[in-house]
């Protein structure tokens, strides 16, 4: 089945007058931002921090430090079978593409996509099938197989001529750092990622991009108040430029400043060894509206939308691809 899948990609500017489409995943961070009457101030405010905090982090020869500014492309990913299995099409990701604008020159430099990377199959999976499985449990556990269909559908996606036509280097994923574990500094300073951190063992989310054939690393910024979560493939720090890497940590600094703002906006620093939480008290409001509740509630509806029109129609020709797929 893997000759009878077929990507397609539409793309939309994410600036200060984005209107999130009918198709648009409605939990997606830029999303959020996007509802409401304070929609344009909020769009506004975030593409300023990010150009602001992408100019901090990018100072030499930037001593007025407005060099540059970030352009966010939203990229949303169809999926097909061949017309043999089905002729419908169905939502697959979203992410955010970042480009670089050299005010100087006028150059554009193409930065790195899979900021602010979202899934359907994914909300499936964490909304609806795994607290199903758990619902009658003493423990909490995953079914078998748990995460195996979303990663080879991504990895098939990244391995198409879709994607290498259209977005060139491979995807980096950059989230927050888990909360059900600990951190540790390993001496290791990269000059803007920052310091790395180990972690004391995988997460179930840290697990789930295994599927997706990536591996992770932790790094703090500088400046920054915690590590960040990097998931990738290859080699994270000769893969990429500085400024490349700038434009993914710029940009999901600041949406994580916005949506955990216990986390990456405290007012103290992470030290040698750090433990992140939610239930943190001492951090700053970016003034930003962000409706978390909303967020939660509507993935489990894209999840049961993920269920209905997508697993529950192709499962047995999903289940045999996924079995007979190769890792």
């Amino acid at each position: 089945m893997n000759e009878e899948l077929r990507f397609e990609l539409k793309s939309i500017l994410f600036d200060e007058n984005y209107i999130p489409s009918d198709s648009t995943r409605i939990t997606t961070n830029f999303a959020n931002l996007a509802r409401g009457k304070s929609r344009q101030q909020n769009l506004r405010n975030t593409l300023r921090m990010i150009n602001n905090r992408f100019n901090e982090l990018a100072h030499w020869d930037n001593a007025t430090g407005d060099r540059y500014s970030v352009e966010q492309e939203i990229i949303s990913v169809e999926m097909s079978m061949a017309s043999s299995i089905s002729n419908a099409s169905f939502p697959l990701i979203e992410v955010l593409k970042t480009s670089i604008l050299e005010r100087k020159t006028g150059k554009r430099i193409d930065g790195i996509v899979g900021n602010n990377f979202s899934s359907y199959v994914r909300d499936y999976d964490f909304s609806i099938l795994l607290p199903g499985y758990n619902a009658d449990r003493a423990q909490f556990g995953v079914p078998e197989g748990f995460g195996e269909l979303h990663g080879k559908l991504f990895k098939q996606f990244v391995s198409s001529v879709t994607y290498k036509a259209h977005l060139g280097k491979p995807p980096v994923i950059c989230i927050s750092v888990s909360t059900s574990k600990r951190y540790q500094r390993n001496g290791n300073q990269h000059p803007v990622l920052g310091i790395e951190y180990q972690q004391s063992e995988l997460s179930a989310t840290d697990r789930y991009f295994e599927k997706m054939g990536m591996q992770v690393r932790f790094f703090m910024p500088p400046n920054s108040v915690a590590p960040l979560a990097f998931y990738f493939y290859g080699d994270l720090l000769d893969d990429y430029t500085n400024l490349e890497l700038i434009g993914t940590i710029s940009t999901m600094e600041i949406f994580q400043k916005i949506y955990r703002p216990e986390i990456y906006n405290a007012n103290s620093a992470a030290g040698n060894f750090y433990q992140p939480s939610l239930t943190n008290q001492d951090y700053s409001s970016t003034q930003i509206v962000y409706d978390r509740e909303e967020r939660s509630q509507l993935a489990v509806q894209q999840g049961k939308f993920a269920e209905e029109h997508f697993i529950k129609p192709y499962g047995s020709v999903l289940h045999r691809w996924t079995a007979s797929s190769a890792n």
